[in-house]
């Protein structure tokens, strides 16, 4: 199947992707629990709205459970990137009926792309103030990918404005699954000269693990203040 783009084989050791820490905590109604028989009923209440559960379950009619990845460390995790998606619209390449693991190969872009994101819902709550911590998940991906890099003229599905970049990114990761490609290379849209990645199937993960801790502070203005924490 022909995509119009170069198709190479990539060997990436380590990429980044941050994720807001929260998510990295336990469960919220682990402290309810009293022993592990209360916990593991907490558990199974929690599930019914867990959309990685519900994945596992077969209720998620973007994500059948033969694509999630079991008995491999932190296999929850990437599997929770592909079961929660943005309900009710498009990201570049994943609609709401599917998520992806995005990450980029320094975490200078990554901390540029969550800044943009999340400045951009901040300003649509009509208020900049905010203070996140997100903590970096390595991974390292092996295999083809369609590349983005290098191209004489930007494609559509790269264009900064999300009404029409993503639409094309949508329709090119459509086809890069048809034809079994793991993922995407592409330049990013919000900081000159870096490279991000989005990797279409948890299988395509390999070797996630967790690194610093970054704390993104919004006083009023658009653009946070950012600082590493101390480990």
């Amino acid at each position: 199947m022909s995509l119009g783009f170069p198709v190479r084989q990539e060997a990436l050791p380590r990429t980044v992707r941050l994720v807001a820490s929260a998510r990295l905590r336990d469960a919220v109604l682990k402290a309810l629990a009293d022993d592990a028989s209360e916990e593991a009923l907490l558990a199974e209440l929690e599930g019914f709205t867990s959309s990685r559960q519900a994945a596992g379950r077969g209720l998620l009619p973007g994500l059948p459970p033969g694509d999630l990845i079991g008995r491999v460390p932190h296999a929850a995790f990437v599997n929770a990137a592909f079961a929660y998606a943005r309900p009710r619209g498009l990201n570049r390449f994943n609609g709401p009926d599917r998520g992806a693991w995005y990450a980029a190969l320094a975490v200078e872009t990554a901390l540029a792309e969550i800044s943009f994101h999340m400045g951009g819902h901040l300003r649509d709550a009509g208020r900049y103030e905010a203070t996140i911590d997100y903590a970096e998940m390595f991974a390292a991906f092996a295999g083809a990918f369609v590349d983005l890099r290098g191209l004489p003229d930007a494609p559509a599905c790269l264009h900064p404005d999300p009404a029409i970049g993503y639409a094309a990114g949508n329709a090119l990761a459509a086809a890069a699954m048809a034809a079994g490609h793991n993922g995407i290379l592409y330049p990013s849209v919000r900081h000159a000269g870096g490279t991000c990645l989005v990797a279409l199937w948890p299988h395509a993960v390999q070797s996630p693990a967790q690194g610093a801790i970054w704390r993104l502070c919004w006083s009023g203005r658009p653009d946070p203040r950012i600082e590493r924490l101390a480990a």
